[in-house]
């Protein structure tokens, strides 16, 4: 969440900036504000969601889709109007990169095929509503008592123009088979062809959102881009810099599951932050020492309580700074204090 409130900063305070010589550039960063804000309301609910009960799928579809669908909006938002103007900005194309690879982070996390994270998935595919689980499908009500008026028919098997169930409701198992109804008298023929298909497949839950197809080398390269131009444009304490590289240790973790990548990478930034010597506002001051401190959580994510790692090869990062004592145990450098006494 840290992460997501620099950026919306940013994007009010550089649409604000462009809309005297582009007004629509404005309007598209205005607009990609709202959706954010609403986006990052939503992710926080799923995973709260998530952590109380990871067997109950079928409560967190529409909630879900409704990511997936504002994560795709965004997207192309983002991809028409705003990426082909940024090349004037310095701050603002640092942002659309970072964007553009965060909607693909969104979409790794919850409609990724395979599945790389426990958060859109129990581990079966993309946000599948668990067979064991209750279902949010309304029961069928009870039929209505006959009140003279001819035999009620509220619950009868044919219907002619009855619209089949919504794509958005979750399907049933194979077993208990579909509830549509069956085609009109002399379309029979056409009828396998016209019902909508089965979602056998995890995949198809989401299939008429988005395609569902393996997109974590795109956003892995998409959070490259967009470090490598923090990098080369912003100064090492700047917040939108240490927000992409945030974001990024994050993506590492949870998809990608390097964590030695993701915990060296939270612990380079930190470095980098203790060493520029740029000035900076109060605002942006603030908001690199919430950041600075979520990189050092970041940093012993995954450490036992002693410091010392539950397997794998050590990192060479953290070897380097064990090489000089005599003990070949890693050391974990100590996380900054959360009011950063030593200024950045």
């Amino acid at each position: 969440m840290a992460s997501s409130d620099v950026d919306q900063k940013f994007l009010g305070r550089l649409a604000k900036l462009v809309e005297p010589n582009n007004r629509l550039l404005a309007e598209m960063l205005f607009k990609l504000l709202g959706l954010s804000m609403n986006i990052a309301g939503l992710l926080v609910k799923a995973r709260k969601q998530r952590r109380q009960d990871a067997t109950r799928m079928t409560q967190s579809l529409d909630l879900y889709l409704h990511i997936i669908w504002l994560s795709r909006e965004g997207l192309v938002m983002l991809e028409q109007y705003v990426l082909p103007m940024v090349g004037d900005y310095t701050e603002l194309k640092v942002l659309a990169y970072k964007l553009r690879a965060s909607f693909y982070h969104i979409f790794v996390l919850f409609n990724n095929n395979p599945p790389v994270s426990s958060l859109g998935s129990a581990g079966e595919g993309p946000i599948v509503p668990s067979m064991a689980g209750t279902s949010s499908v309304p029961e069928t009500a009870p039929l209505r008592v006959d009140k003279g008026k001819g035999v009620d028919r509220g619950n009868a098997g044919f219907f002619p123009y009855q619209t089949p169930l919504s794509s958005m409701q979750p399907a049933q198992s194979v077993e208990q088979g579909m509830m549509y109804p069956p085609p009109p008298p002399g379309f029979e023929s056409l009828g396998a062809s016209m019902m909508p298909p089965t979602p056998t497949t995890p995949e198809s839950q989401a299939a008429f959102l988005l395609p569902s197809v393996d997109y974590l080398p795109t956003a892995h390269q998409y959070f490259r881009q967009a470090c490598a131009l923090a990098d080369t444009l912003l100064w090492g304490s700047h917040s939108l810099r240490l927000s992409v590289k945030t974001e990024y240790a994050a993506f590492l973790y949870e998809c990608v599951h390097d964590h030695e990548g993701s915990r060296k990478l939270a612990k380079d930034t930190i470095t980098e932050v203790y060493e520029a010597s740029e000035g900076m506002d109060d605002d942006m001051f603030n908001d690199a020492c919430e950041l600075v401190t979520v990189l050092g959580k970041m940093m012993k994510r995954g450490l036992g309580a002693g410091g010392s790692r539950s397997g794998g090869r050590p990192s060479p990062s953290v070897t380097q700074v064990s090489q000089g004592g005599e003990s070949n145990a890693t050391i974990v450098p100590p996380m900054p204090p959360i009011g950063m006494e030593n200024p950045i």
